[in-house]
């Protein structure tokens, strides 16, 4: 959750590294993803082009594994690359629950596809490394570059993907897991100030939006939960990030101490955020703050020190950042524009229209994949925050005033008809989402159409037993019969 980095984060978890980075390097206060879940955010990350562009519509499906990456270009010309850890951004991943949970999320039922979100406290006070996977990948970046990078002639460009803070698999949620439990050790979990942990406001079930209802029920959410399994659950988020920025830690120690640092630019982000409980829901796949709202640091030669920039800015303009530290030409097709810019400390209004194309005041983000029973659009612009769904006719939109209600509790569509309609229209010059709404569900149903083919005689038996199976195996004649109503 990019809001840890300026607040509350300084109030409930102890970052040293992400501090360090705020004070010795810039800090974007509204940076977004495009698209709040894995693979489709890494895509548009790794292209530079939204998401309907890329048609990286669900978990499964991403870029075109021949697709040019910014990492491919600076290689091209003359860089040294290397990747560790997760990197997520090409299709063909990822469960067969989730594929299908995406494929379906047009029929008309109600089906728990996540396990009940939990927290689970292992090892010790002394027990540190507790993503282990994410510590091994921390060690090779650190390695590399203290056993390779500081030999290099050539410059160098590396690349460290971690799981954390995501949640870890729950074995009890069934085929594939859900990732449902929050994970982390005495040793992080006191590095968290419980009492400055705010209990996010929730509205009834009955007065959320359909689309946030849907998504509280897919998630296991719409159950009781006490204050203090909603406290836990954030404790336990706000340890893994602790944990996140230790590791970040390491590769920053490893670039100081081979006197790297000084002339190398470190960048610091992900994917999309963790609601952890607010608006009844965990997980990603939300527009809301929590969800949408993604970390961006940058410090380095040529990035000017403790500067927080109020501009919105999103994944996609990492791209064409990369290409400009490197002095590679920019494509022009790209969706993002470089932050170099900013970077440097040059307010927007001071730069010359020759310098650098000029950044529109908006940003967007778009999800198409599970959880979520309808294509969903949003623009960022000034305290706006508009949300569209669908069609734009077929369900309500979401309009939130950020400056008024930073939590996101009222939304003033209805209130506000006119700004509705602007948005609306600014949305529209960005991408025909209506158009673009109506290829994801040709597509989910072909997809769907293809996969029930390939098992022949098994489909009932597999899609019994997806992630949804304590829904399903209740009343399955039921579930089989909406299937066959929507195809």
């Amino acid at each position: 959750d990019g809001r840890l980095t300026f607040y509350p984060g300084n109030q409930t978890v102890d970052l040293p590294f992400i501090n360090l980075m705020k004070r010795h390097g810039t800090l974007f206060l509204n940076a977004y993803t495009n698209s709040p879940i894995c693979c489709p955010s890494r895509a548009a990350m790794w292209s530079g082009l939204f998401t309907h562009l890329t048609e990286s519509w669900n978990n499964f499906k991403g870029l075109d594994p021949d697709y040019v990456t910014w990492m491919d270009l600076m290689a091209k010309h003359g860089y040294h690359t290397q990747k560790y850890g997760k990197l997520d951004y090409t299709s063909g991943h990822h469960s067969v629950s989730n594929r299908v949970e995406a494929w379906t999320r047009d029929v008309d039922f109600l089906l728990r596809q996540e396990g009940r979100p939990m927290v689970n406290l292992t090892g010790d006070k002394k027990h540190v490394r507790v993503m282990e996977a994410d510590w091994r990948n921390t060690d090779k970046a650190v390695n590399w570059i203290k056993e390779e990078a500081v030999n290099l002639t050539e410059p160098f460009v590396l690349y460290l993907g971690l799981n954390l803070p995501h949640p870890y698999p729950s074995p009890y949620a069934g085929e594939n897991f859900g990732s449902s439990t929050f994970l982390t050790s005495p040793y992080w979990l006191e590095k968290v100030t419980y009492e400055a942990i705010k209990i996010p406001k929730w509205s009834s079930l009955s007065e959320m939006h359909p689309v946030d209802y849907y998504s509280s029920y897919t998630k296991n959410c719409t159950g009781e939960f006490t204050k203090q399994e909603v406290r836990n659950i954030r404790a336990f988020y706000y340890a893994m990030c602790a944990e996140t920025d230790a590791m970040l830690g390491e590769v920053i120690s490893a670039l100081r101490d081979t006197g790297l640092l000084k002339n190398t630019v470190v960048m610091f982000t992900a994917d999309h955020g963790e609601l952890a409980m607010e608006h009844r829901q965990f997980y990603k796949m939300s527009m809301y703050e929590g969800s949408s709202h993604v970390p961006l640091l940058v410090m380095g030669p040529g990035v000017k020190e403790q500067q927080q920039i109020r501009n919105v800015v999103s994944l996609v303009d990492i791209y064409p950042t990369m290409l400009d530290i490197a002095r590679i030409p920019v494509p022009q097709n790209l969706s993002g524009y470089s932050l170099i810019p900013l970077l440097r400390g040059k307010a927007e209004n001071k730069v010359s229209p020759s310098e650098v194309p000029s950044r529109p005041p908006w940003v967007l983000s778009e999800f198409h994949g599970c959880n979520v029973n309808s294509s969903t659009y949003m623009l960022r612009t000034g305290k706006w925050k508009y949300i569209a769904y669908s069609d734009g006719r077929l369900v309500l939109p979401q309009l939130f005033d950020l400056s008024d209600d930073p939590d996101e509790l009222r939304n003033v569509a209805i209130k506000y008809p006119v700004i509705v309609h602007s948005l609306d229209k600014m949305l529209r010059s960005v991408v025909n989402y209506p158009k673009v709404s109506s290829l994801v569900r040709e597509y989910n149903k072909q997809q769907f159409i293809s996969w029930k083919q390939s098992l022949g005689q098994n489909y009932s038996d597999v899609i019994a037993n997806l992630r949804w199976h304590r829904d399903w195996l209740r009343e399955p004649k039921k579930y089989q019969d909406a299937i066959d109503k929507w195809l």
